[in-house]
């Protein structure tokens, strides 16, 4: 009997390690969900991998990280959640992200693993 596959939730998926992630997890064969946030606004290059990932099978979830309830919904949707946001903000500020999507996590009750990939600027130069 096969064993059904997760449910993985991206977040910070047009990033450098989360389009990585999210491509891994498509090739797995995983459901996979990546959420879209409304600040990335107007970006193209993100807007286009985005519609990438759908067009290989992503599903994108809307939902911004200061709107509590909108992100429980999106974080219900999947049972592996892995938060790939860079360090491009002020560390404070990057941590303060990763609390409310962890406190999302909470609250949403249904999550059966989460991973939180550090990926600071510096890395990339």
């Amino acid at each position: 009997m096969a064993m059904e596959k997760s449910r993985v939730l991206v977040v910070g998926g047009t990033g450098f390690v989360g389009r990585r992630v999210v491509a891994a997890s498509l090739a797995a064969g995983h459901p996979t969900y990546v959420l879209l946030r409304p600040e990335i606004g107007l970006d193209i290059d993100k807007l286009q991998m985005l519609l990438a990932f759908k067009a290989r099978g992503a599903r994108l979830l809307e939902a911004s990280l200061d709107d509590h309830d909108g992100l429980v919904a999106a974080v219900r949707q999947a049972d592996v959640v892995v938060s790939a946001m860079s360090g491009v903000h002020f560390r404070s500020h990057n941590l303060m992200l990763q609390l409310k999507l962890v406190e999302a996590i909470k609250d949403a009750g249904n999550v059966k693993c989460f991973s939180w990939t550090k990926m600071m600027w510096e890395h990339m130069q």
